[in-house]
């Protein structure tokens, strides 16, 4: 049975921001915030920049490019198929765990156009085509392995590729201010390692090692928002013989949620600062219910990619970069579109944050900020 303490909405948006660290900004490295948050989501290669900034003190983006660049972070397919910024230890240990999810999501999306293909078969060949060392894009992928199954559409062809054998996505791309295509080399290649091999039957260390870590960053949690999270379907085995290290919740409509007993859980009461967050901030898609961070009025907003900005710890207004009419033609100017009224302090807030933003991002250095009307 769930414990008896209610966590309202407010005390597991505090506990959020605390763990994502969006409550106060953080000292520390960057590869150890990059681990903490147990990476970064980043189909958009700038946007995990943006996140760091916002949670760290000092943060220099060339510090990221470098840990790119020297391989101790890496960009691959992870959690929920979709490309994240992680440790490279991370990626190594966790990789195996996901790849019957990784294939079932592409196999969702290509069912008609995999038919009859063979994944072990596939893979090996897969790994043939790779094996002489040189980069690829997906279209490269497909285009070589349509040679061996010409009747199955190229781009299916590179997809599954990418969910079968482990991938970094290579830099330039994700670097700071720097455009360039995907390139995709074995996991195992561009980090001189092999990837763990899955758990051994009844003894699954990654997925408890996997809950562990994930409320670390995100708890309290239900098991439906781990899940979320995640992409990964067999974890309740997991957390049911994690319980004597767990503590449990309820939120107000009665949900069990889990967390580790020394976790932070802040008073309610304490004040949260403005946060711009980027596209697909994981502090909002990394929950079943997002209801402790965005109304169910703007929800949509996460999914499709909008930056957000946070006021007192919630969703209340989106934001861009754009060229600034009343200024110099090259300066650029952060633009909040609040999504209701904004008090004088509020506005006052967003806007000095936003100038810091706009000095981190613009190449002009600009500090412009315009804060809109509300939509």
């Amino acid at each position: 049975m769930p414990g008896n303490e209610v966590l309202n909405s407010r005390a597991l948006n505090r506990a959020t921001l605390a763990r994502q660290l969006l409550l106060d900004r953080a000292d520390l490295p960057v590869l150890d915030a990059v681990t903490h948050l147990c990476g970064l989501q980043a189909q958009e290669p700038q946007e995990p920049f943006i996140g760091l900034w916002s949670r760290l003190r000092a943060f220099e983006p060339t510090m990221l490019s470098d840990l790119l660049i020297g391989r101790s972070v890496v960009r691959t397919h992870l959690m929920r198929h979709t490309i994240h910024l992680v440790d490279a230890r991370d990626a190594l240990a966790w990789r195996a765990r996901h790849s019957t999810m990784q294939w079932q999501r592409v196999l969702g999306v290509y069912r008609r156009e995999l038919e009859g293909v063979d994944p072990d078969e596939f893979a090996e060949a897969a790994r043939e085509v790779l094996a002489d060392g040189e980069p690829r894009t997906i279209a490269e992928l497909g285009r070589a392995l349509a040679a061996r199954w010409p009747a199955n559409g190229p781009r299916a062809l590179g997809e599954l590729a990418l969910a079968l054998v482990p991938m970094a996505q290579l830099p330039p791309r994700g670097l700071w201010r720097t455009k360039a295509g995907a390139r995709n080399l074995p996991l195992a290649t561009w980090l001189g390692k092999e990837i763990d091999p899955p758990s051994p039957e009844g003894a699954d260390q990654v997925a408890a090692e996997l809950v562990r870590r994930y409320l670390t960053a995100f708890g309290p949690a239900a098991t439906a928002d781990l899940r979320t999270w995640s992409g990964l379907a067999g974890l309740p085995a997991t957390v049911a013989a994690m319980r004597e290290e767990l503590v449990s919740f309820r939120d107000e409509r009665g949900r069990e949620l889990l967390d580790l007993p020394d976790a932070p859980r802040p008073d309610p009461g304490t004040p949260a600062p403005v946060r711009f967050l980027p596209a697909f901030d994981n502090a909002i898609l990394g929950y079943h219910d997002r209801g402790r961070i965005v109304d169910d009025e703007n929800r949509g907003l996460s999914v499709a990619g909008a930056r957000v900005v946070l006021v007192d710890g919630l969703v209340a207004a989106t934001w861009k970069v754009e060229a600034d009419p009343e200024a110099d033609p090259a300066a650029d100017a952060v633009v909040v579109t609040p999504l209701r009224r904004f008090s004088r302090a509020e506005r006052t807030a967003v806007a000095e944050e936003g100038r810091q933003l706009a000095g981190f991002l613009t190449d002009s250095g600009s500090h412009r900020v315009r804060v809109t009307d509300r939509e």
